[in-house]
């Protein structure tokens, strides 16, 4: 059975939620859950107020257009929980486990520090996705996001493990500083992508310059590469056979830190740059 929460009315300011996540939802009565704690601005107000809650289990679907209502899923561990509009900052920030759907746009600093679990949002992400909070060594420490449309600046920033997947085109810093794991940014790059970075990799279907401080290194088919890839499709993103086949140019970097990452764009055979690239690494024999 699905415990549903219908937002009544557009808060005037922000909208801060304290255990709106299903693992918490699913142990408690209608009434404590109307009487949970929320933050309208700097007034202490409760649930109830501002929704009606309806049904009951771990299965939670929350109605409405939520674009200023924060922290919807952080903290979750466990069961699935449906946003059927827009989310606001922090959605699912620090959750561990369970599945947040978000059915349009999430803003920014959606799973941030995330350490399980899944985040699908069908829209586009704002900046900070799966980011780092100021103060803090690294952002995602595990779990899938899987964006179906952009995201902003600086995603993945300080990423240490975990997959992050976006069908557009992530923006600027892309993996900024990142320790370790995987960015898929199918529809391209923005500048700066991997500035910092240690370990992990960035891939991109999109023609991209990395920063001057990677180094060209191959062109090869990356063995776990397909086997992300196939994850992602089966996700429901639109990975074409070509991008599963084809090979990459691998970019090592960040030079100032050792040059243990690597970004990987997959070879277009018609630039004129691609063909300079096979010459150098010895791959300039047909393509099987």
């Amino acid at each position: 059975m699905t415990l549903t929460l219908t937002l009544r009315e557009q808060p005037a300011v922000a909208l801060e939620t304290e255990g709106l996540c299903p693992d918490r939802l699913a142990e408690s009565s209608r009434e404590e859950i109307e009487a949970l704690p929320l933050w309208h601005g700097n007034e202490r107000t409760r649930l109830g107020k501002f929704f009606a809650v309806s049904g009951s289990g771990d299965d939670v679907r929350v109605e409405g257009d939520l674009s200023r209502v924060k922290f919807v899923g952080a903290g979750m561990t466990a069961g699935r929980l449906t946003v059927a509009g827009d989310v606001g900052m922090h959605a699912g920030a620090g959750m561990s486990g369970g599945e947040l759907r978000v059915e349009g746009d999430a803003g920014d600093w959606a799973a941030a520090g995330m350490r399980g679990g899944r985040l699908v949002v069908t829209g586009s992400a704002g900046r900070q996705l799966g980011g780092v909070y100021p103060g803090e060594r690294a952002g995602m420490h595990g779990g899938e996001i899987v964006v179906h449309g952009d995201a902003g600046e600086q995603a993945g920033a300080g990423l240490r493990r975990g997959l992050i997947a976006v069908a557009g085109r992530a923006g600027d810093a892309a993996g900024l500083r990142m320790l370790a794991g995987t960015i898929v940014a199918l529809g391209g790059l923005g500048e700066r992508a991997g500035a910092g970075m240690r370990r992990g990799s960035i891939v991109t279907m999109a023609p991209a310059m990395p920063l001057g401080t990677f180094v060209f290194s191959n062109v090869y088919r990356p063995p776990f590469l397909r086997l992300y890839l196939r994850r992602l499709r089966a996700l429901g993103l639109a990975v074409s056979e070509e991008q599963l086949d084809g090979r990459y140019a691998r970019w090592c970097g960040d030079g100032l830190e050792l040059r243990r990452g690597e970004i990987l764009i997959l070879e277009d055979l018609d630039r004129p740059e691609a063909g300079r690239r096979r010459q150098i690494a010895g791959l300039d024999a047909p393509r099987r």
